[in-house]
């Protein structure tokens, strides 16, 4: 089972480009993860026949948004989170703005997992959504994934916004501090891991130079000054059954690459 996630950073335009149908008729993936689609099912003007489509997009139009494409239907689909955290988190800012009515994430139950994929909010140049992440986003999403781990094992993916280590950007030192690269967006990423979840790129690989994101400016990615900010992690459960986990850089059309995993059935 191939799971693949793409930040593609606006869907339309990727698909003007022909980026997308290149991509889908090369890898065939089983479930493929979107995040940053900026539209609506329907807008997007693409067919594909062999697979579902499961949506949720942002009350703004053209901002943010995750999909999930699938070749397998799903069991049940679900966007957002649930009331009760919804309830025990404030995920509102600074500005008024509520997170979870951007669209930013789709869960899917499956056989034997869940996949979820995730769009986790940026933490802003100034910082301003950095309390958001820290007090309201990431604790409720990890809530979610150990909710559903109590029925069945979990894969999540997506772009979370967050160089882990020194190893996943190119120039760690001069970013101490800024988005993607502070102390409490790393120790949001940290939780993950500690309540048993695995980064399934670090089962095969270790090391820096592997990265996902590249600036636009200064031809940061021919020149591969990037950062790993998409992931895929999966519950400790199915760890043993990655075989194998990869970042896909031939991939354009974004200023993210897609990741994946390949899931033992």
């Amino acid at each position: 089972m191939k799971i693949y996630s793409w930040n593609v950073n606006g869907l339309r335009a990727v698909i003007r480009k022909g980026d997308f149908q290149k991509f889908i008729a090369k890898h065939k993936p089983d479930v493929l993860c979107l995040q940053e689609t900026k539209a609506e099912q329907g807008q997007a003007e693409i067919d594909l026949p062999d697979y579902e489509e499961y949506w949720n997009s942002a009350s703004t139009k053209g901002y943010s948004g995750t999909a999930i494409f699938s070749r397998v239907k799903p069991l049940k689909v679900t966007t957002g989170f649930s009331a009760a955290i919804r309830k025990k988190y404030a995920l509102v800012d600074s500005e008024g703005r509520d997170s979870n009515d951007e669209g930013r994430v789709v869960t899917a139950e499956f056989a034997k997992c869940f996949v979820v994929s995730v769009y986790t909010p940026n933490a802003k140049d100034d910082l301003s959504r950095l309390p958001l992440r820290e007090k309201a986003w990431d604790p409720a999403f990890l809530a979610h994934c150990k909710a559903l781990e109590k029925k069945k094992p979990v894969v999540f993916c997506g772009d979370l916004n967050v160089a882990h280590t020194e190893l996943d950007l190119a120039n760690p030192k001069p970013n101490v501090g800024n988005k993607g690269f502070t102390d409490e967006e790393r120790a949001g990423f940290q939780a993950f891991l500690d309540a048993g979840f695995v980064d399934t790129f670090r089962l095969f690989t270790q090391g820096n130079g592997h990265y996902s994101w590249w600036s636009q400016r200064a031809n940061c990615r021919a020149r591969n000054i990037g950062w790993r900010i998409d992931y895929v992690l999966v519950s400790k459960a199915l760890a043993k059954q990655v075989k194998a986990a990869r970042i896909h850089t031939d991939v354009m059309g974004s200023d993210h690459c897609p990741v994946s995993i390949t899931l033992a059935r």
